[in-house]
């Protein structure tokens, strides 16, 4: 990691540690927030250990092609950025704070935000071509209004049932990657519907 990156990632951690004096409580119930956590928690782990590192073998490849340019300084080992919510920060401090050579390694690169923190922090230190960071999101949508509800219908729902979509990306290692996930919660427990929807059928 180059002190620009090193700068730019301190930089990032302290707005969001200056953002979130004064965050409001999150009131939803407990089950919910848990429920949401784990599997936030579960797709952090598996992006970490499948994922991410032929994102960065791809990332150095490329890095090394364009450092044939002395106009393009592309850091190799860049800054991983985690956009979620606040019960996806949570999961993520708590899989990144295991005592273990391989969290604390990872630990050391990222910053765990939510998209509003990173928004606006890239506002006044812009990185659009992606030199210096990772960025890669991870949140669930657990208010999916009714009126999209009718796209789905070929998973249709129980009785109290309700739509969650967990929404995944990430930027800055080749070409862009998005993906989003249907997930059901009944209250007590959130359970998948269909993996890797396509969000572009249509809508009422």
């Amino acid at each position: 990691m180059t002190d620009a990156t090193q700068a730019w990632l301190d930089g990032l951690r302290d707005h969001a540690v200056a953002a979130r004096r004064d965050t409001r409580t999150d009131e939803r119930p407990a089950a919910m927030i848990a429920a949401e956590r784990a599997v936030l928690a579960a797709h952090l782990a598996v992006w970490l250990d499948t994922e991410l590192p032929g994102l960065l073998a791809e990332r150095a490849v490329e890095s090394a092609a364009v450092g044939l340019r002395p106009d393009a300084e592309m850091d190799a080992e860049p800054a991983l950025v985690l956009t979620t919510t606040a019960a996806g920060l949570a999961a993520a401090a708590d899989l990144l704070g295991r005592d273990d050579p391989l969290m604390r390694q990872w630990r050391e690169r990222f910053a765990c935000v939510t998209e509003l923190e990173y928004r606006r922090f890239c506002m006044r230190y812009p990185d659009h071509d992606y030199r210096l960071h990772i960025a890669h999101w991870s949140w669930m949508k657990t208010r999916v209004p009714p009126q999209r509800w009718p796209a789905f219908a070929r998973w249709p729902l129980g009785p109290g049932d309700t739509y969650w979509l967990h929404r995944t990306g990430t930027a800055g290692a080749g070409r862009e990657r998005r993906s989003s996930h249907l997930w059901k919660w009944n209250g007590t427990t959130a359970a998948i519907l269909r993996p890797f929807i396509d969000e572009s059928l249509p809508t009422m």
